[in-house]
């Protein structure tokens, strides 16, 4: 049985508050990083997530394993405050973060590198030209 789930993950890091949505499909997490900015009540959290849920761009896929939740009540309350407790976010989430990272910024480099190519295609047409109309005769 194919299980899924999406956790939100709020904190602050650094002036800003920040959210990290980890979805778990198929046995693969991806993940995605929010910044809030001021502290985000538990409204505008809930708000955020419903107008803007579908419209965020997770990371690549990264494998990790589903973990079973334990049914014993006591239980389940001390991992929600070892949660609550632990500071930023998953290794898992960090790798498939950083993955994102990398990705975004070769396609950064690609762009950067077709604008030059072209800058300095126009700039060799220019002075072609110039050249041109310098040999024209008048």
């Amino acid at each position: 049985m194919d299980e899924q789930g999406v956790k939100l993950t709020v904190f602050f890091e650094g002036p800003f508050w920040v959210g990290v949505f980890e979805r778990v499909s198929e046995g693969k997490l991806t993940v995605c990083r929010v910044t809030f900015g001021a502290e985000p009540k538990d409204g505008e959290v809930w708000e955020f997530v419903l107008r803007n849920y579908y419209k965020l761009k997770f990371s690549p896929a990264v494998e990790a394993p589903i973990k079973r939740t334990a049914g014993n009540p006591k239980r389940r309350q001390r991992d929600a405050a070892k949660q609550v407790q632990a500071v930023g976010i998953g290794t898992k989430s960090q790798q498939a973060l950083k993955l994102q990272q990398e990705e975004l910024k070769a396609c950064r480099a690609q762009l950067s590198k077709e604008r030059r190519e072209a800058d300095r295609d126009r700039q060799f047409e220019l002075r072609q030209e110039k050249r041109r109309e310098k040999h024209r005769g008048h």
